[in-house]
């Protein structure tokens, strides 16, 4: 009997743990907003704002932990050195993998060719909801992207959206702390305690979560619902299928090269993955992603240069779906693309894309940019994909996420930077 009672005990207490684990959580409320999307989509579609409110309590928080973490990250460095070194060795790695992801896209689009046949004609197709993207793809640009790195005051690196003028100042910051040196020890020490007051803040909102996810998946379903997959489902399954090739095909190969399973790391950021999948956001878990890999042996200077620099430098997912969608849109339109073009399309692909800050609204917007500047495919056919853009991005995301976790390990690892006993221990957890 006793044995008996301490079993049912075990088993409630079993059952409560898991219930109040936030993957769980989100996960219901996931499913919760499906069934309201699917019965009654007017109401679903009004819980927008749930979501909504949820992604801007995040983002509050990105540019002052981004600020905080590569600050003490670089002012314990001391080496500065070795800060450009991480840098260099990041953005190499990002430039290789975005290239394969590139290629990847551009292969499986047209071997699987679900644009052949549309034959759609834009003269009878309303293109007044994409003015305002096609308006701000005139702005993307090398120069312009690169000039938008230097903020026009140092407090205005915090009140715009541009997660680099934050990294711009923070590493500026962590030099002047470094050369201080032992002047400078209050300071940083002040600067520690300050992330991790906000890291305790990212977890108060992330208690919210739940109610985030339930938002943005009813206003998903509610909004777009079955007619959408129903109607342009190949290029969805297709770009599904190639975020897989890649992930497993791309990443696998590399994580084992580095010592870990891509399984095991995807199951680590299982509650992550599941937030960025409800929201099509994945800046909404740039914070615990920073904490996370620092849980997992990645030294924490090279966790704050390499995170941040991979929300703008290192988005696979993006890459994938612009060379996707490009492609694609040529399919639909009976617009000639030979092999010649779709190797400058990548080209301009591969600078264009640095220019998404990780949200799935800007690969909208830097599409209708690669497509203006590609100058072969009407610009105005991007209001095919309006429709279906955020489901895309329901693949899109998560790749962005798993390719950054990856890159930061890779990078932490290629400097000697890496525990790899906690890291097995995190991903064996």
């Amino acid at each position: 009997m006793k044995v008996d009672a301490i079993a049912q005990k075990k088993s409630g207490g079993g059952f409560l743990h898991t219930l109040s684990q936030l993957w769980v959580q989100v996960a219901i409320a996931m499913a919760a907003g499906v069934v309201i999307g699917y019965a009654w989509p007017d109401f679903g579609a009004k819980l927008q704002p749930l979501g909504d409110a949820f992604i801007k309590a995040i983002r509050m928080m990105i540019a002052p932990i981004i600020f905080c973490t590569v600050v003490h990250g670089v002012a314990r460095m001391a080496d500065m050195a070795r800060v450009g070194r991480v840098a260099l060795k990041a953005l190499v790695y990002f430039e290789i993998i975005t290239t394969a992801a590139l290629v990847i896209g551009l292969v499986a689009i047209n071997i699987l060719r679900p644009g052949d046949g549309m034959n759609i004609d834009l003269s009878h197709f309303d293109t007044t909801l994409v003015k305002s993207y096609i308006a701000k793809s005139h702005e993307q640009g090398v120069v312009p992207f690169l000039m938008q790195i230097i903020p026009n005051s140092f407090v205005g690196a915090f009140t715009g959206d541009n997660v680099l003028q934050v990294l711009f100042v923070a590493v500026l910051c962590g030099f002047a702390l470094a050369q201080l040196g032992e002047r400078a020890s209050a300071v940083t020490n002040v600067v520690e305690q300050a992330a991790q007051m906000l890291f305790r803040i990212v977890g108060f909102i992330m208690w919210a979560a739940p109610l985030g996810a339930l938002g943005a998946i009813a206003f998903t379903v509610g909004k777009f619902g079955a007619g959408s997959l129903v109607s342009l489902g190949k290029l969805l399954l297709c770009f599904y299928l190639t975020c897989l090739v890649f992930v497993f095909g791309v990443l696998g190969p590399i994580a084992r090269l580095a010592g870990f399973s891509i399984l095991k790391l995807i199951r680590y950021l299982g509650e992550e993955m599941l937030i960025v999948l409800a929201t099509t956001s994945s800046e909404t878990v740039l914070p615990r992603l920073i904490a996370k890999m620092e849980a997992a042996g990645c030294e924490e200077g090279v966790v704050g240069l390499v995170v941040p620099t991979g929300y703008s430098f290192n988005l696979d997912g993006t890459c994938l779906y612009l060379a996707t969608a490009a492609v694609f849109l040529a399919q639909a339109t009976n617009t000639p693309l030979g092999v010649g073009q779709q190797i400058g399309l990548m080209f301009v692909l591969l600078l264009t894309s640095k220019g998404a800050a990780g949200i799935a609204g800007a690969a909208f917007v830097v599409l209708a940019a690669t497509i203006a500047s590609a100058g072969t495919i009407p610009v105005e056919s991007v209001a095919i994909l309006l429709g279906i853009h955020r489901l895309m991005a329901e693949g899109l995301v998560p790749t962005n996420l798993i390719g950054n976790a990856v890159a930061t390990i890779v990078v932490a690892k290629w400097e000697n930077a890496l525990d790899e006993t906690k890291l097995r221990q995190a991903l064996a957890a």
